[in-house]
């Protein structure tokens, strides 16, 4: 019997995929507990269309994360932060203050997608990157400034 996994199954295959099982397994184990569904000529024709939109989707996705991508590449985010001695500001600039910046300028980026290569503590530039797709990064310059403003400290 062919069935169409739904499911990954541990020494069987992946989700979508196509694949001979005895009959007995397949009847009272596989489509039961909702693992997989007997491989009809509609079904297989199903998950084909089902895989070619999800490679379109992907595609598309990329191509959005490329565009975005290319729009942060210019930008550069202005913090302002109360500064004590030697230019250091009280408390740091975090992910959360940049995906809030990022928002702000009309780009949805959460902040577990955000990586700083050090902590903001003083007034100057910095870097972060900003994974917008598994496959595509960027790095968004961050200045940090002093609160009453760049002649100050």
């Amino acid at each position: 019997m062919q069935v169409i996994l739904l499911k990954n199954v541990e020494h069987l295959g992946q989700e979508g995929e196509i694949h001979e099982v005895a009959d007995g397994y397949g009847r009272n184990y596989l489509i039961p507990q909702g693992m997989a569904r007997m491989a009809t000529e509609g079904a297989i024709k199903q998950v084909r269309e089902e895989e070619r939109q999800a490679r379109r989707r992907k595609v598309q996705e990329r191509k959005d994360a490329e565009k975005v991508a290319e729009e942060l590449g210019d930008m550069e985010l202005v913090f302002t932060a109360k500064v004590g001695e030697e230019n250091r500001i009280f408390g740091t600039v975090t992910t959360q203050q940049i995906a809030v910046e990022l928002d702000n300028r009309g780009f949805d980026v959460d902040r577990k997608n955000i990586e700083l290569d050090e902590d903001i503590r003083y007034v100057g530039l910095y870097t972060a990157r900003v994974q917008l797709h598994p496959d595509v990064e960027q790095r968004v310059k961050i200045r940090v400034m002093p609160e009453s403003g760049p002649d100050a400290a």
